[in-house]
C-alpha cells in the first residue's frame, strides 16, 4: 500500500527514546553520580510522567490530529535531551534533574499512531490488521535490537552523543511520519464537522453505534444457543430478544463517554505488571554487568531479547491463528513473567543472555495480542487513546519496578534487585490471571474498531462481496439480517 512503509518505518525511528534515553540516564547517572537509587528513581519520573501524560496526548490526537500534536512535542522533547545531558556531565544537584526529566515524557506517541493508520487503512480486513500489528511488532524489536547496543556503547563513550544520536532519529522519524499526510486518519473534530456534529455529540454518537453493536451480537449469540438447543422460531426470537434488551439496559447503566469497562482495566492492570518485572529486570541486569566487569556488554544482553522477540513476531503474524485470543494472550504473558523471573539463579550475564533467546519469541505476541484484544475494547476514533492507556499502565509500572530494584541494588546488589523481579513478575502473573474472566469476555466481543462503517460504506462492501467472495470471507458484517441493518 502506497506510502505505508514510510509512516511504519518512521514511527519506529522516531521512538528511538524508548530504548536508549532510559539506558543513558542510567549509565551516565550510575557513573557520575554512583548512586543506583538516583538512577531508578530518574527513570520512574520520567515513567511516571509518560505515564499521565500519554492518555492525554491519545486524546488529543484523537480529537485535533496527529500533526498537530506532535509537532509541539518534538520541539520540547529535544530541548529537554539536551538539558538533561548538560546538568548531568555538570554534576548539578539531583532536584535540578528531577525538574527536567519529566519533559523527556513529551514523545508522541508514535506506535499507537502508526497502529492508528494501518487499523484505519484495513477496518474492512482482520486478517490485514493482524498482519499489520504484527508487522508493528517486528518493527518495534528491530529498533529495540539497534537501541539498546547503541545506547549501551555510546553513553559508555560519551551521554552527549548517545543523546544527540537519539535527537537526530526523533528529526528523521517525525519528518518521514508526519509528512506522510493522506495516511493520517481523520481526527474527532474533522469527523464531527463532516457530520455537522460537536466533538462531544459525535463520541457519543460513536459509543451508542458501539453498543449497538454489541447488542446485535448479543442477539445474534443468543439465537444461535436457542437454535442449538432445538427450540423453535418463535423461542429463538425471543431469547435473541432478551438478550438484545439486557445488553441495551446494560450499556445505558454506566456513563457512555468513558472507553473503560472490565476488560480494559484487566488488560491495563495487566500492562502495568508487565512493565514493573521487565524494568526491574533491565536496572538489575545493568547491575549484575557492572559487577561483573561487562557493563558495555548490557546492551547486547538486551539485543538478545529483541532479537528473539522479532523472530517470535515474524512466526505469529506469518500465521492465521485458529486458537482462541485470550488463549495465546495468557500462554505468552506465562512464559514471559517465569522466564524473566528465574534471573534470580544465574550466575554468569551469558546465562541471562540464552534466557532471553529464549523466551523472547512470546515478548511481542504477548503486545500483538495485547493490541488486538484492545480493537475489541475501544471504537475506531478513541483507539490512539486505548493504546495509550496501556502504554501509560506499563509505564507507571515500569517506574515502579525502576525505582524499588535500585533501592534493594543498593543495599544488596545485583541479587537484591533479581530478588524483586522474581517477586514482581510472580505476583504480575497472578494478577493477570485474576482478570482472566474479564479479558476472555473481551475477547469474545465484536471488533470495535468496524463500527466506523456507515451504512453506505456496508452497502457498497455488500456490492463488492456479491462480486468477490474473498471480500465476504474477510468481512462477515456484509451480511447482516436486514432487521438488524434497519433498528441500526
Amino acid at each position: 500500500m502506497p506510502h505505508t512503509a514510510r509512516f511504519t518505518f518512521g514511527a519506529v525511528i522516531a521512538c528511538m527514546p524508548y530504548p536508549m534515553v532510559g539506558m543513558t540516564i542510567t549509565i551516565c547517572v550510575q557513573f557520575y553520580y554512583h548512586n543506583y537509587t538516583l538512577a531508578g528513581s530518574l527513570t520512574a519520573v520520567q515513567a511516571i510522567a509518560g505515564a499521565i501524560l500519554s492518555p492525554v496526548l491519545g486524546i488529543l490526537v484523537d480529537r485535533f490530529g496527529q500533526r498537530r500534536v506532535s509537532i509541539p512535542l518534538v520541539i520540547i522533547w529535544l530541548i529537554a535531551a539536551m538539558s538533561i545531558i548538560t546538568c548531568i556531565k555538570a554534576h548539578v544537584a539531583p532536584w535540578i534533574l528531577f525538574c527536567i526529566v519529566p519533559f523527556l515524557a513529551c514523545v508522541p506517541p508514535w506506535g499507537a499512531m502508526s497502529r492508528a493508520r494501518w487499523t484505519n487503512l484495513l477496518k474492512h480486513d482482520r486478517e490485514g490488521i493482524n498482519r499489520a500489528m504484527s508487522l508493528c511488532s517486528v518493527a518495534d524489536e528491530a529498533m529495540w535490537v539497534i537501541g539498546n547496543p547503541l545506547a549501551s556503547i555510546l553513553a559508555v563513550i560519551s551521554g552527549l552523543l548517545a543523546f544527540s544520536f537519539t535527537g537526530v532519529c526523533v528529526i528523521i522519524g517525525a519528518l518521514m511520519f508526519l509528512t506522510c499526510v493522506s495516511t493520517e486518519p481523520a481526527s474527532q473534530t474533522e469527523l464531527a464537522r463532516a457530520e455537522g456534529m460537536t466533538r462531544k455529540t459525535f463520541r457519543e454518537h460513536e459509543n451508542e453505534k458501539a453498543e449497538q453493536l454489541k447488542a446485535d451480537t448479543a442477539r445474534q449469540d443468543a439465537e444461535a444457543q436457542a437454535r442449538a438447543q432445538g427450540l423453535d422460531e418463535a423461542a429463538v426470537t425471543a431469547a435473541g430478544e432478551q438478550a438484545w434488551q439486557q445488553s441495551r439496559e446494560q450499556s445505558h447503566s454506566g456513563r457512555k463517554e468513558s472507553i473503560f469497562g472490565p476488560g480494559l482495566l484487566a488488560v491495563c492492570v495487566t500492562w502495568f505488571g508487565l512493565g514493573a518485572f521487565q524494568s526491574a529486570a533491565g536496572i538489575s541486569i545493568i547491575a549484575f554487568a557492572t559487577e561483573s566487569g561487562q557493563k558495555q556488554l548490557t546492551g547486547f544482553v538486551f539485543a538478545c531479547f529483541s532479537i528473539s522477540s522479532l523472530t517470535g513476531a515474524l512466526i505469529y503474524g506469518a500465521k492465521n491463528w485458529q486458537i482462541a485470543l485470550y488463549k495465546r494472550f495468557y500462554f505468552c504473558l506465562a512464559v514471559v513473567n517465569l522466564g524473566i523471573g528465574t534471573f534470580l539463579f544465574a550466575k554468569h550475564l551469558w546465562v541471562i543472555m540464552i534466557i532471553y533467546l529464549i523466551i523472547g519469541v512470546c515478548q511481542a505476541p504477548t503486545w500483538i495480542n495485547g493490541n488486538q484484544i484492545m480493537l475489541h475494547l475501544v471504537p475506531q476514533s478513541r483507539l490512539t487513546e486505548g493504546m495509550a492507556w496501556m502504554g501509560a499502565m506499563n509505564s507507571i509500572g515500569g517506574s515502579a519496578g525502576s525505582a524499588v530494584a535500585g533501592m534493594f541494588i543498593d543495599r544488596n546488589g545485583s541479587q537484591g534487585g533479581f530478588a524483586v523481579v522474581t517477586t514482581l513478575a510472580l505476583a504480575s502473573l497472578a494478577v493477570a490471571l485474576i482478570g482472566f474472566r474479564q479479558i476472555k469476555i473481551s475477547t469474545q466481543t465484536p471488533v470495535l474498531t468496524e463500527i466506523a462503517l456507515d451504512e453506505p460504506e456496508r452497502e457498497e462492501l455488500r456490492e463488492v462481496a456479491a462480486i468477490d467472495p474473498a471480500v465476504q470471507a474477510n468481512n462477515p458484517d456484509t451480511s447482516f439480517d436486514p432487521r438488524h441493518v434497519e433498528q441500526r
